[in-house]
């Protein structure tokens, strides 16, 4: 959390592009994390909400784009070669050959959703020799859906964090003695627990 933080502000819209380019390309960047992180830091006014938006996106095809083109190059044997040093081991790779030969060009939407199919979907369409158009088609799609989902969920979870907290000012007394009761008849039934087991 606190890098995801350092890179927004030290970097800005250009490092949380970068961030979701080496990303989708398959880097260790927890992504979903990195676009609620986004959302919520856009809700407490810290980044503008479109502007990052913009960037998240403009990151997630890009990096898509870089792993169709290293796909459509190199070929399986380069992934299989080299995908175990940005965590794209040979049975993810599997996996994800096998969700692509069954759902194809779908999957460069859905396979944003799709934890360790998500870096692989670009790479396999370009193996697969998938047209550019088609390619860009879905997987710009994908794209969106995935960055509006999660950037407006951290925007979203801002606002209810905010009325979370003054619920909790409100009812903080509350809350605290509810708290104590529960923790004193837990204690009690522990020793009354104790008591019978020596009797």
């Amino acid at each position: 959390m606190e890098l995801l933080k350092h890179l927004i502000f030290e970097y800005g819209y250009f490092g949380i592009f970068l961030a979701l380019v080496g990303g989708i390309v398959g880097l260790p960047v927890p992504d979903e994390v990195l676009l609620i992180t986004i959302g919520y830091y856009a809700y407490l006014g810290r980044v503008n909400l479109y502007t990052a938006l913009i960037s998240s996106y403009l990151g997630s095809v890009i990096g898509i784009s870089i792993s169709y083109l290293l796909g459509a190059k190199l070929g399986l044997p380069f992934l299989l070669k080299y995908g175990r040093k940005i965590r794209l081991t040979s049975s993810r790779i599997e996996k994800a050959q096998h969700l692509f030969s069954k759902h194809g060009k779908w999957l460069l939407i859905i396979g944003y959703f799709i934890p360790g199919v998500r870096h692989l979907t670009g790479y396999l369409a370009g193996i697969a020799r998938l047209s550019l158009r088609t390619f860009i088609l879905y997987s710009y799609i994908g794209a969106l859906f995935w960055v509006l989902l999660f950037v407006l969920t951290g925007y979203e979870l801002g606002i209810k964090w905010y009325y979370i907290k003054q619920s909790f000012e409100t009812y903080k007394m509350l809350i605290y003695f509810g708290i104590s009761v529960l923790l004193s008849i837990i204690v009690l039934l522990f020793f009354f627990k104790t008591k019978n087991k020596k009797r």
